[in-house]
C-alpha cells in the first residue's frame, strides 16, 4: 500500500512510513478492485461446479445408455424402426414444421421487445437456421447467437442488440418449459409416480414451486419495468403482456416438439400425452444442462429409462427418427439455406459495387 500521510517530527518532515499509514486511506477505487476480484472468483467458483455437475450428469447419462444399450436387441431395433408407418412419419413431419414455424414467433417477439422491424422472412431465415444448429451442435448462446449475427448484422442489427435478442428468446424458451413442466406435473402426479419412482406429493409439490417461479417472474416484470445487465450491457426484460405471449408461444413450440416424438412411439403404449409431456419436458431438462450437443446420450437415456414398462427396441427406434426428424433434416435443411442466403448476399453486393463504379 502506499502512505499518503507524512510522519512529522518536531515540526519537520520525516521519512513516510507504511506502517504509519491510517485505515481509512485505502482508497475506494482500490475496494472496488478488490470486491470486483471477489465477485470474478465467485463467478470462476460457481462456473466450475456447473462444469462439474454438467459432465457428471453426461457421464452417468453414458454409462446408464451403456448398460441399456446392452439390453437392446439390434434385430427388434431395426424392426422397430422399419415398422413405423406412413401415418406416423407424416404427423412426425407435421409437428416438426409446427415446432419450427411457432420457434420463428421467437425472434418475432425479441425484435418487437427491441423496437426493431425487420420482415419476417429474415426474422423466420434466422430463427429457423440459428435454432436447427444450435439443436445439434450445441452450446445454444455461442452457435445460435453468431448465425444470427451472420444474418441481422447486414441488416443493421448492432451485435449487442443480437446479444440481447438471443437472450430474450431463451427466456421465451424456459417460461414455455416451465409453463408445460408445471401444468403436467400438477395434472399427472398420479400416472408419473410410478414411471419416475416419486410419490404423487412429490410431484405435486415440485409442479407447485415451478408454477409459483413462473407466477414470482409475472409479478415481478409487471409491478415495474425491469432490467438486468449481462456482460456489461443492460437488458430491458419483456413486461407482463409479451411475457404472456412468450409463455404461450413457448408452451405451444414445446408441446409441438414433444409430439413429433409421441406420435413415433410403438403403439398400445397406453400413456398420454400429458404424461408424456412431463418426461419429455424432464429428459430435455437434463440434456440442456449436460451442455451435450443436442442432450445426445443424455435425452435417450432419460426416455429409456422412465418409459422402461415399454420395449426398450421400440424407444430406442422412435428416439431415432425424432432425432432424424427434428434435428438431422432441419440441420442439413438449415446448411442449405445459409449457403444461398450467404452466396445471394455476395451476389446483391457484388451487383451493387458494379452499380457505383
Amino acid at each position: 500500500m502506499n502512505p499518503q500521510f507524512p510522519e512529522s517530527t518536531s515540526g519537520a518532515a520525516g521519512p513516510v512510513s507504511a506502517d504509519a499509514r491510517p485505515d481509512n486511506a485505502v482508497s475506494d477505487s482500490q475496494r472496488r478492485r478488490e470486491r470486483a476480484q471477489a465477485m470474478i472468483r465467485r463467478r470462476q467458483r460457481w462456473q466450475m461446479l456447473g462444469a462439474l455437475l454438467s459432465a457428471a450428469i453426461f457421464l452417468a447419462a453414458l454409462v446408464a445408455l451403456w448398460h441399456l444399450a446392452h439390453e437392446v436387441d439390434a434385430a427388434q431395433l431395426r424392426d422397430a424402426l422399419a415398422s413405423a408407418s406412413l401415418r406416423q412419419i407424416g404427423l412426425a413431419a407435421l409437428f416438426t414444421v409446427i415446432s419450427y414455424s411457432l420457434l420463428t414467433g421467437y425472434d418475432f417477439l425479441a425484435l418487437r421487445q427491441l423496437g426493431e422491424r425487420i420482415a419476417y422472412h429474415i426474422t423466420a431465415l434466422a430463427s429457423f437456421t440459428s435454432y436447427a444448429v444450435s439443436f445439434t451442435l450445441g452450446f445454444p448462446v455461442v452457435t445460435s447467437g453468431t448465425v444470427r449475427y451472420w444474418i441481422y448484422s447486414p441488416k443493421g442489427l448492432k451485435a449487442w442488440k443480437i446479444a440481447s435478442l438471443t437472450v430474450i428468446a431463451g427466456i421465451t424458451f424456459w417460461l414455455g418449459m416451465g409453463c408445460v413442466l408445471a401444468w403436467s406435473l400438477l395434472r399427472e402426479a398420479p400416472a408419473l409416480s410410478g414411471l419416475l419412482y416419486l410419490r404423487p406429493s412429490v410431484i405435486q409439490l415440485t409442479g407447485a414451486g415451478v408454477l409459483a417461479v413462473l407466477i414470482g417472474y409475472f409479478v415481478w416484470v409487471s409491478l415495474k419495468r425491469r432490467a438486468v445487465i449481462v456482460r456489461g450491457w443492460r437488458l430491458d426484460l419483456p413486461g407482463f403482456r409479451l411475457s404472456l405471449g412468450q409463455t404461450l408461444l413457448g408452451a405451444g413450440d414445446v408441446c409441438a416438439s414433444a409430439a413429433v416424438l409421441f406420435v413415433l412411439l410403438p403403439g398400445g403404449h397406453g400413456i398420454s400425452f400429458e404424461t408424456f409431456l412431463a418426461i419429455y419436458v424432464l429428459a430435455c431438462m437434463l440434456g440442456i444442462v449436460s451442455h451435450s450437443p443436442g442432450g445426445l446420450g443424455v435425452f435417450e437415456a432419460t426416455m429409456l429409462i422412465a418409459l422402461s414398462q415399454l420395449s426398450r427396441e421400440g424407444v430406442l427406434g422412435a428416439v431415432l427418427l425424432f432425432r432424424l426428424f427434428y434435428y438431422l433434416i432441419p440441420f442439413v435443411l438449415a446448411l442449405i439455406l445459409l449457403a444461398l442466403h450467404g452466396g445471394w448476399s455476395r451476389l446483391n453486393r457484388k451487383s451493387a459495387r458494379t452499380r457505383t463504379s
